[in-house]
């Protein structure tokens, strides 16, 4: 009996304890997930206090706006602008009153010129600054080299796709006479000539268009496709050849035999003649003598 309690306070003890490191386990837990938080990158950081960081406080303060004094030939423009904004930024704002594009603008402060992509705060303006502003000619002139170059682009790629739309139209045509010819049946030799021409002056039209770079290898896909029609064509010419030359030998052949009832005529002919005498060598005397035969054998065989 003694010993049945003494387990029964061991097995009650070891639960006990079980219970407790379940319970400081979970408040570790707990605690761990209050002080880690995951960043929306997914990297596991240690969650701040807004209220305690100095610098999460300044990020939340509206950014300041200030008023700098751009000077451009004659003029001065006074540009609001937010203290935190790139010299990019500006030239844009600047670009809306002078007309001068951003990209061929050149700002200097503090006798320097600065980069579109530094800050303004970091190179020091600060409210009613001055700055100066004039145009940069190499700037433009390779803004208006590169604005040809994408124009010439953009018209390449719409010469390409408008001969892809026409290739595409006269391929169905190209299947429809593939179709025609597999089933044995003649074609015109001008449709096939026609369609080969089209597909040529495709290929010309292809070959005028000088252009790099991802048009350039729309253009080689839309050339080997021409060239495959264009072999397409000159394999169902020789078909078609064939087909025509295999429906015209049995109609020449039939040109060719006389009538069964002529080979009969001609052969009774023969047999008169072989009874009534020799037939004489002149036409004349030929076609008067064969006529009498015919009125003595139709008078002797009134059935014929």
């Amino acid at each position: 009996m003694m010993r049945m309690r003494t387990m029964a306070r061991s097995s009650t003890s070891t639960t006990t304890t079980t219970m407790k490191e379940n319970i400081a386990t979970l408040a570790k837990r707990a605690a761990e997930e209050e002080v880690w938080e995951v960043r929306p990158c997914g990297m596991l950081v240690q969650k701040r206090d807004p209220d305690t960081e100095p610098a999460a406080a300044a990020a939340a303060a509206p950014v300041p706006t200030i008023r700098v004094r751009v000077k451009y030939e004659s003029a001065c423009y006074e540009i609001y602008v937010s203290s935190q904004a790139s010299f990019g930024d500006l030239k844009k704002l600047v670009a809306e009153q002078t007309g001068l594009h951003p990209q061929d603008q050149k700002i200097v402060f503090k006798d320097r010129e600065r980069d579109s992509r530094e800050y303004l705060d970091t190179a020091g303006v600060k409210d009613r600054a001055k700055l100066a502003l004039s145009a940069d000619p190499v700037a433009h002139a390779r803004r208006v080299l590169e604005m040809r170059r994408a124009a010439k682009a953009e018209k390449a790629a719409k010469s390409v796709s408008a001969v892809g739309s026409e290739v595409d139209k006269l391929s169905a045509k190209v299947s429809a006479l593939e179709t025609i010819v597999s089933k044995g049946k003649k074609v015109a030799d001008k449709d096939i000539l026609d369609l080969t021409e089209q597909l040529m002056n495709l290929l010309l039209r292809l070959d005028g268009i000088v252009i790099e770079g991802d048009v350039k290898i729309q253009k080689g896909k839309q050339v080997r496709r021409v060239q495959k029609y264009v072999e397409t064509l000159d394999v169902l010419k020789v078909k078609n050849a064939k087909i025509v030359t295999t429906l015209t030998n049995p109609h020449q052949q039939q040109q060719q035999q006389p009538p069964q009832s002529a080979v009969v005529t001609a052969r009774e002919w023969e047999v008169f003649d072989s009874l009534f005498g020799p037939s004489t060598s002149s036409a004349e005397s030929t076609a008067t003598h064969h006529h009498h035969r015919l009125h003595c054998f139709l008078h002797t065989n009134p059935k014929v």
